[in-house]
């Protein structure tokens, strides 16, 4: 079991950054693959950006956010980050983490055994 806790959310600027953070209960953290998804009023969650598991380690992102987020994960302390700069109005949205066993496709949500509450995230221009 993983249990899985967002926090780091808030408004902010068009252009300005955010850093969220993923805390996780669990022993077998580092095995898992972590990812951010996002959803909007009225839409699909939706992919953002995940990291591999520990000893294996890759990123991957949507196009829409690549060069301006940031995943990372601290096994030692059991959390995942994502900073965000460069906020658009359109990554408004509730942004949830998830955890999902190695081995599944990271980039959809039914890979993901584990979510995390959601963090709002709401970017004024």
């Amino acid at each position: 079991q993983v249990q899985l806790v967002e926090s780091g959310g808030g408004l902010v600027q068009a252009g300005g950054s955010l850093r969220l953070s993923c805390a996780a209960s669990g022993r077998t953290f580092s095995s898992y693959t972590l990812g951010w998804f996002r959803q909007a009023p009225g839409k699909e969650r939706e992919f953002v950006a995940a990291i591999t598991r520990s000893g294996w380690e890759r990123t991957y992102y949507t196009d829409s956010v690549k060069g301006r987020f940031t995943i990372s994960r601290d096994n030692a302390k059991n959390t995942m980050y994502l900073q965000m700069n460069s906020l658009k109005p359109e990554d408004t949205a509730v942004y949830y983490c998830a955890a999902a066993p190695w081995g599944r496709s990271l980039w959809v949500t039914n890979s993901y055994d584990y979510w995390g509450q959601g963090t709002q995230v709401t970017v004024s221009s």
